[in-house]
C-alpha cells in the first residue's frame, strides 16, 4: 500500500471533500503522511474559484513534476473540469485528473497511477457524499453536505463547468449523518454545498424543511448554515427567519451580493435586484437580533463603471456588513465575463483598496460599538 499526501484548497465543501478522500484511502489500506517528501502519491484536492488560487496550484504541480520526478501525482476537486484544457499540458503515465463528482473513485485511481497508467474520470456522475468514511482533523465541528452544484449560471462562475446541475441529498440521510456526528460527541454542525439557497428544490421541498427537522433532533448542538444565493432566499425569507429564531441555528448568514448595481447585477445574471437583497438584510436584522451577516463582493467586473462601483460602496456604508469577502475581478476560463473586454488592472486595484478600508473602518466601528454595549449592560447588571 502507498503514502499519500493530500493538500487541500478551497471552500468548506472541498475541505469535507479532502476529509472522505483521506477516509477512504486510509479504509483501502493507503496512510496519510504530513511530508510530501515521504509520500509516494500526491493528491492536490483543487479550486477553481479564483485565478490566483489556481495559479497556486500550478505552481504547486510545477513544483512537484521538477522536484519529486518519483511521486504519482493525482490531482481532483474542481480544476480538472474547470480547467480541463490546461492541464492536458500536464498528462502522462503516472499522472491521474478526477473530478469532484467521482472522488470514491480515487483509491482505485492511485493504484493504476502506481501502476504507471494515465487516469481520466471526469464524467458527470451524481454521487452522494454522505454515509462515506472521513477522517476529520476537527474534534468540534463536524461539515455535512447538502448537494453538489447549484441553480444559477453566473456569468463569473467557473465552478459551475465543475460541479454542475443541482443535485440535492435527501434530507432523511442528511438527518442521519447531523445524528450520526451527535453522537459521536461533536457539538457544532456546518452545513455547506456551493448555494444552501436552492438546497431541495430539485426535491420538491427547501432549506427551510431541513432546518425544522435538524431543530427537533434532541440534544445541545448549534447548526451554521453555509452561503446562500440571495437569488433564492428571497423566495423564502420570511419561513428563513422563523427557523432562525431556534437556539440551535447560528445566527450567521452568508448572502453573496456581489454588487451594489442593479445593471451590473443584471450583466452577472444573479436574478435580483439590489432592494429585494436590502429586504432580506433588514428582516434578518430586525427579527434576529444580533445576527452575523457576511457577504462577498466583486470588485472590477468588466462593465463596472465609477458610478456601479459607487453603488456598491453606498449599498455597503448603508447595510455595514459584519464580514465582506472582497475579490479583485479575475476572468476565468469559459465563462461569460472571459468574453468581455477587461478593466485595466490599476482601476480593478484601486477599487479593491478603496472597498477594504471601508470595509475596515466599518468593522472597527462595529467592534468598537459592541464592547460599548458589553459596557453598558454590565453596569445595568452590577
Amino acid at each position: 500500500m502507498a503514502t499519500i499526501y493530500l493538500d487541500n484548497y478551497g471552500c468548506t465543501a472541498n475541505y469535507d471533500n479532502g476529509a472522505i478522500i483521506a477516509g477512504l484511502l486510509v479504509e483501502s489500506g493507503h496512510s496519510i503522511v504530513n511530508d510530501v517528501e515521504e509520500s509516494d502519491v500526491v493528491v492536490i484536492n483543487s479550486c477553481a474559484v479564483k485565478n490566483v488560487t489556481v495559479n497556486k496550484i500550478f505552481s504547486q504541480i510545477e513544483y512537484i513534476k521538477d522536484n519529486y520526478k518519483d511521486k504519482k501525482l493525482v490531482i481532483t476537486g474542481c480544476m480538472p473540469v474547470a480547467e480541463k484544457d490546461k492541464l492536458k499540458n500536464y498528462m502522462k503515465e503516472g499522472i491521474a485528473l478526477v473530478s469532484t463528482q467521482n472522488i470514491t473513485e480515487i483509491p482505485e485511481a492511485i493504484n493504476k497511477v502506481l501502476a504507471n497508467e494515465q487516469v481520466i474520470l471526469t464524467n458527470k456522475r451524481k454521487e452522494i457524499k454522505l454515509g462515506l468514511p472521513k477522517l476529520n482533523q476537527d474534534t468540534k465541528i463536524a461539515s455535512v453536505q447538502l448537494a453538489e452544484g447549484c441553480r444559477s449560471f453566473c456569468s463569473f462562475c467557473a465552478t459551475k463547468f465543475a460541479k454542475g446541475n443541482l443535485i440535492s441529498y435527501p434530507k432523511e440521510k442528511i438527518i442521519e449523518e447531523v445524528k450520526k456526528y451527535l453522537k459521536l460527541g461533536y457539538k457544532r454542525i456546518n452545513l455547506t454545498s456551493t448555494d444552501n439557497a436552492c438546497y431541495g428544490f430539485d426535491l420538491g421541498y427547501s432549506i427551510v424543511d431541513l432546518l425544522k427537522e435538524i431543530d427537533e433532533i434532541k440534544g445541545e448542538f448549534q447548526v451554521r448554515v453555509g452561503m446562500g444565493n440571495p437569488e433564492h432566499v428571497r423566495k423564502y425569507v420570511d419561513e428563513l427567519i422563523e427557523v432562525y429564531k431556534s437556539p440551535k441555528i447560528m445566527k450567521f448568514v452568508h448572502f453573496p451580493v456581489q454588487s451594489g448595481s442593479n445593471k451590473i447585477l443584471k450583466e452577472m445574471k444573479r436574478n435580483y435586484k439590489i432592494e429585494e437583497f436590502i429586504e432580506i438584510v433588514k428582516k434578518f436584522r430586525e427579527n434576529i437580533p444580533g445576527i452575523t451577516i457576511s457577504t462577498d463582493i466583486i470588485v472590477g467586473y468588466p462593465t463596472e463603471t465609477e458610478e456601479d462601483f459607487q453603488q456598491t460602496i453606498d449599498l455597503v456604508k448603508r447595510l455595514e456588513f459584519e464580514v465582506i469577502n472582497i475579490s479583485k475581478f479575475a476572468s476565468r476560463p469559459r465563462t461569460l465575463a472571459s468574453k468581455l473586454k477587461q478593466l485595466p488592472t490599476q482601476i480593478i486595484k484601486q477599487r479593491s483598496v478603496k472597498m477594504t478600508k471601508l470595509y475596515k473602518e466599518i468593522r472597527s466601528e462595529l467592534i468598537e460599538s459592541r464592547i460599548e454595549d458589553k459596557k453598558i449592560k454590565l453596569v445595568v447588571i452590577q
